[in-house]
């Protein structure tokens, strides 16, 4: 426990700060999970759940609860596998024009 009346000061606004930081810094969570969930279940509204948590991140790096680079670097991180969500109906349609592969006749 702190003797210095400064110090003491400083630890409550600390704990001030650190009860509003938990509050954004749980839903930014909360929503990167949702949106990790949508991206592997394939919803419909996987893209809205990934701007959600998009959002989320850019007001904790704003209130400076994570770092700038922090959140740079998560919503990077999302928008990389929703881009890799939407490219996945494209491939079965391409995978079925291949031609049939036929057995070669066996010569001896």
């Amino acid at each position: 426990m702190a003797n210095i009346k400064s110090q003491i000061k400083r630890n409550r606004q600390n704990e001030k700060k650190r009860l509003r930081n938990r509050t954004v810094r749980g839903s930014a969570r909360t929503a990167i999970s949702q949106a990790r969930t949508a991206l592997e279940a394939g919803t419909p509204e996987t893209k809205e759940a990934v701007l959600k948590a998009i959002s989320m991140l850019d007001k904790a790096a704003e209130r400076g609860v994570i770092h700038a680079n922090n959140a740079a670097r998560r919503k990077g991180r999302l928008m990389k596998r929703l881009a890799a969500f939407n490219a996945k109906p494209q491939e079965p349609a391409a995978a079925e024009t291949e031609k049939p592969k036929t057995k070669k006749a066996s010569t001896k």
